[in-house]
């Protein structure tokens, strides 16, 4: 005869701490990410915009001493570098993602004051599941509308979380 295994299910308060645990950790992540990915476009806003800018300077101080050749080999890097920019748009990419960013930690400090704080309110368990509801809501729609980050910034999240770049001196108590 078999025996039985008792399994205790976790109360509503727990499930919902958990939950909440789970809301947090996983826009801290997207979070992270979007930050990782804005900083690579961030460089390369730079790495097209500075060039770009300086060889406009020397074509023009070669077109001024009548250096026609390199006046027009110049240009031609200039224009390359602008239509990459005007391409790539590195500028905007970078502020998406900067905002995504923003917006996923917004979701995962309300997940926070949720678990830390919301929870122990006296009130009913069903409007403290609807609250986690409305915050896995926001962080689908953002899960949704977010764009995609490559899989560097992953492993580069990863690692930075597991190193601490992203907790609290309070959490790291104890």
């Amino acid at each position: 005869m078999k025996a039985k295994t008792l399994t205790i299910e976790p109360t509503i308060i727990e499930a919902l701490r958990n939950e909440a645990w789970r809301i947090e950790e996983d826009t801290e992540h997207s979070a992270k990410r979007h930050f990782n990915t804005c900083d690579l476009w961030s460089g390369l806003h730079y790495a097209l915009g500075i060039p770009a800018t300086v060889l406009a300077a020397a074509a023009s101080t070669a077109l001024v001493k009548n250096d026609h050749g390199w006046a027009q080999l110049m240009g031609l890097a200039v224009a390359l570098f602008a239509a990459l920019m005007t391409f790539l748009k590195p500028s905007d990419r970078a502020s998406q993602h900067r905002a995504m960013g923003n917006q996923y930690l917004a979701v995962r400090n309300d997940a926070r004051m949720f678990r830390e704080i919301d929870l122990a309110e006296a009130i009913d368990d069903s409007k403290k599941s609807e609250r986690l509801r409305r915050l896995a809501q926001r962080r689908n729609d953002l899960n949704s509308s977010a764009p995609s980050t490559p899989r560097w910034a992953f492993e580069k999240t990863r690692q930075g979380i597991a190193e601490g770049e992203t907790a609290y001196k309070i959490d790291k108590k104890g």
